[in-house]
């Protein structure tokens, strides 16, 4: 087989592999960062039901939990886990419970309903005002999560 015929052969072979890698990662969900998450999906319940321990470490202390999940293209989370809990408290069971009741609905820019990885951070115990918010919830950002 001369070079030529090598060459064309290779191209054929490549072509089919390329295309099964593209619509792979096309399917897999991609990292979003929450205040971007509305552009894919938009949480339907704003209320949530959990159930919070009646004793335990830290309870009473101002605090916040970051929880990763994938919304599936269900519009339901899946996946969920705790990724960080600052201080380190027995709340975090009450917000992966929390962020598992959450339920979404497609985006009028998703409407195919395109799974994303994203995550929620839970506040605990924060002081009234945007400022008290965001001081409590500043140590649960995660970093790598793009638009």
């Amino acid at each position: 087989m001369n070079s030529r015929a090598r060459r064309l052969v290779r191209l054929l072979l490549l072509v089919p592999a390329l295309a099964c890698a593209a619509s792979a990662w096309a399917q897999s969900p991609h990292r979003v960062d929450p205040q971007n998450q509305y552009h894919y999906w938009i949480r339907l319940n704003t209320k949530v039901n959990t159930d919070l321990p009646n004793s335990g470490l830290n309870l009473d202390k101002p605090g916040c939990a970051a929880v990763t999940y994938t919304i599936g293209s269900d519009g339901v989370p899946m996946n969920v886990q705790l990724a960080r809990l600052v201080p380190k408290s027995d709340l975090g069971n009450a917000a992966v419970t929390a962020v598992k009741n959450f339920r979404y609905g497609p985006s009028l820019t998703n409407r195919i309903g395109q799974p994303i990885d994203t995550y929620y951070i839970v506040p605990f115990n924060a002081p009234d005002g945007v400022d008290g918010m965001q001081k409590v919830m500043e140590p649960c950002k995660l970093p790598g999560y793009g638009s």
